[in-house]
């Protein structure tokens, strides 16, 4: 490829989790299985929450478009990865890449936003209950996740301009199993200190800003339920934001890992299996964390069956 001219780069070649030819087949079966399942957990949420009217609720709504956009990050980066475990030659076009990294940057910003959106609706639910369907209006539930997604959207347009704008002349060999920016920026051979600025910058307001709406939010939650008398009241409150609290527990803490690091403590193996969990097991365990403990939602699961059953 040509010098310093980043537009006769035609693909990238990623070199995936590991190069051990023993274990490429190992690790095709359980990733395979991970995204079977993250498929027809997120899919079968997203269903379930359609077509039950009890589910119509601001806050099922705002968990079906989390488990829309799970089964979306887990769906851009899997199919790629799971081809590459069984194929010689792990290669991705240009404009592939540049692809996966705008729609995967809008699928990240959009979890992490409907987390934030999502403890605001169960601080308004636990803390003003007699408030709550006026507040949480259909309208404003509306609004907030088109302006979510808006964020998402414009955030990954910025990412990604800034990003396949830099030079790619020394290598082509991108140390990472999809196209992620810091391991592209890592071979570029531009001067990539704005990048790392932006990103820095973004990335700290997207994902630091939701995280203290979260933590803002469920300060007001616990000091509220505190207050509440009976044992059986305060589990009773509790509950209904458990399951929440254990999904924002797991997403929150790797993006915060991930990129609020001084450059020079940046590790791609570290990052590799950090990236695995938020961008394959994260997905999968989302819709298992908000069913198993959820008694609406296993209560709705139970009529659909008994509805199919009785159809058939």
């Amino acid at each position: 490829m040509e010098k310093g001219n980043h537009s006769t780069v035609t693909e990238f070649i990623l070199t995936g989790l590991t190069d051990r030819p023993e274990l490429q087949i190992p690790l095709f079966v359980v990733f395979l299985l991970i995204y079977g399942i993250t498929l027809v957990g997120n899919g079968g949420m997203t269903l379930l929450i359609t077509t039950d009217p009890q589910l119509h609720t601001p806050m099922y709504f705002f968990l079906s478009n989390l488990s829309f956009c799970d089964l979306c990050f887990s769906s851009i980066i899997s199919p790629k990865m799971l081809l590459n475990f069984l194929a010689e030659r792990k290669s991705i076009s240009y404009t592939a890449c540049a692809v996966q990294v705008y729609l995967s940057i809008i699928s990240a910003d959009v979890v992490c936003l409907l987390l934030a959106v999502m403890a605001y609706d169960r601080y308004v639910a636990i803390c003003n209950p007699l408030l709550y369907m006026v507040t949480m209006s259909r309208q404003l539930c509306k609004q907030l996740v088109v302006g979510v997604y808006a964020v998402g959207f414009l955030d990954s347009m910025i990412h990604t301009c800034f990003t396949f704008r830099l030079s790619f002349c020394s290598s082509n060999i991108i140390n990472h199993f999809f196209c992620d920016i810091p391991p592209l920026l890592a071979l570029s051979c531009s001067d990539t200190h704005i990048n790392e600025i932006v990103m820095f910058v973004l990335m700290s307001c997207i994902t630091v800003g939701s995280f203290v709406t979260v933590l803002l939010s469920y300060v007001y939650i616990i000091c509220t339920i505190l207050q509440i008398r009976s044992a059986k009241g305060r589990r009773k409150a509790f509950s209904t934001c458990s399951f929440h609290l254990t999904a924002v527990v797991l997403f929150y803490g790797i993006p915060l890992f991930l990129y609020l690091r001084p450059p020079s403590s940046y590790s791609m193996d570290t990052d590799k299996v950090a990236s695995v969990f938020y961008t394959l097991v994260i997905p999968m365990l989302n819709p298992l964390i908000y069913s198993l403990r959820n008694t609406e939602v296993k209560d709705a699961l139970r009529r659909a069956m008994n509805k199919l059953l009785t159809n058939s």
